[in-house]
């Protein structure tokens, strides 16, 4: 992430401000995608002003994670009102900034939230659809079809790019997202539970356990907590899925996605 002095930061903004177009919030169309420049600028206004809370990649420490916006199908002009505006009841204020730096951190925000769909016209999409559903949907979702262990996958083709998806499933140990993290308890009563931690604070963790009940523990009942490296998804290596047969799932996540 880019960080500026506050000086130049500021510097920064008047220039902008003196070339970018004037942007009013009752529009719906964010004037700044593609704009690398633009992109630019809201990235190091990000990194100034809203890293600490979500991350220097946007995906959350103490605040949520802001790319699974536009995993959720979330239009460009709500994630705007959203930093506009805040969140009532929560630490997210409103921001009394320039309508263009906001559209310039919404354009940032959505860069690094999103790729270009890749289509393979070689998969097979019907036998990528009965693998994902045989493999994939016991813990994963798809349309409101599935489990609820790990990600909505809904739309996971549009916001990861085919590489990154191949790697989750060779390796999914190398690159856990914070709310999928392996953890184990046990209580005091000595009762194990193994899950995925959703949240936790100073003195209390939830958790979705393997059977996908969401459960949450006061700290002063867990007598040991173990977090663990390794993630509870299965490694599909060669030999449990072909290369032939993880194109096929790519390809059916890719349609699924074009068509949300």
């Amino acid at each position: 992430m880019l960080r500026l002095h506050p000086l130049c930061l500021r510097l920064l903004c008047f220039i902008f401000s003196l070339f970018a177009p004037i942007v009013v919030s009752a529009q719906n169309a964010n004037p700044f995608i593609g704009d690398i420049g633009s992109i630019r600028v809201g990235g190091a206004l990000f990194g100034a002003r809203c890293a600490t809370c979500h991350g220097a990649d946007a995906k959350g420490i103490v605040a949520p994670d802001l790319t699974q916006l536009w995993a959720a199908g979330v239009e460009d002009y709500r994630v705007f009102q959203i930093v506009k505006e805040g969140v009532p009841g929560s630490i997210m204020p409103s921001s009394p900034a320039p309508d263009n730096e906001l559209w310039a951190i919404v354009a940032y925000l959505r860069s690094i939230s999103t790729v270009a769909v890749e289509i393979d016209p070689n998969a097979d999409l019907a036998r990528g659809e009965s693998l994902f559903k045989s493999e994939c949907a016991t813990c994963h979702r798809v349309n409101g079809q599935g489990g609820s262990m790990g990600p909505d996958l809904s739309r996971i083709a549009a916001i990861r790019s085919q590489d990154l998806l191949t790697s989750a499933m060779r390796d999914p140990s190398a690159l856990i997202g914070s709310r999928y993290k392996t953890v184990a308890l046990v209580l005091n009563d000595g009762t194990e539970v193994r899950g995925t931690i959703k949240s936790e604070d100073a003195f209390s963790i939830q958790i979705m356990n393997t059977e996908q009940q969401l459960r949450a523990y006061r700290l002063s009942q867990v007598r040991e907590l173990v977090r663990e490296t390794q993630s509870l998804m299965p490694v599909y290596d060669a030999g449990a899925l072909s290369e032939e047969d993880l194109h096929n799932i790519l390809g059916y996540l890719v349609n699924v996605a074009t068509a949300n």
